[in-house]
């Protein structure tokens, strides 16, 4: 079963968080939700309207490469870390369309120490894949 993703203290329940990517207090970003899925995987089913697209009827890369980013570092979050994104790889393997439901998965593919690695993929619908990534995200201690 799964169930929405917040996190004792997180700022997105106080409604402080400006993230481009998840924060409720920015009006201008996209307002992700996330959801912990059993397996500790991470899922996001948003319908990303057209003002990100790039050519007509398509989301923009920038955008692709943001969505598959946050899922990764959600991910990462789900395990009790805090942690930015150090490296990640794209591979746009299809158009994304805007406007239309998706389907994005991340998860935590190794650890070790401060560094977490991680993957996801954006999915249509009918469950082809899209967009693939795969990132490394170093954990953020406080000082």
């Amino acid at each position: 079963m799964e169930h929405p993703l917040y996190f004792q203290g997180d700022t997105r329940l106080q409604g402080a968080n400006r993230c481009f990517g998840c924060g409720r207090a920015n009006p201008s970003g996209l307002q992700l939700e996330f959801l912990l899925a059993a397996d500790g995987s991470v899922v996001c089913l948003p319908v990303v309207p057209d003002t990100f697209e790039g050519h007509p009827g398509y989301l923009h890369g920038g955008i692709i490469a943001t969505l598959l980013d946050e899922i990764m570092s959600k991910s990462v979050r789900a395990r009790g870390f805090t942690a930015m994104t150090r490296h990640m790889e794209v591979e746009y393997v299809r158009p994304v369309p805007s406007g239309a439901p998706l389907r994005i998965e991340g998860r935590v593919t190794h650890n070790e120490g401060r560094k977490h690695w991680a993957e996801a993929r954006i999915l249509s619908p009918k469950g082809i894949e899209l967009a693939r990534a795969k990132g490394l995200f170093i954990e953020v201690r406080a000082r």
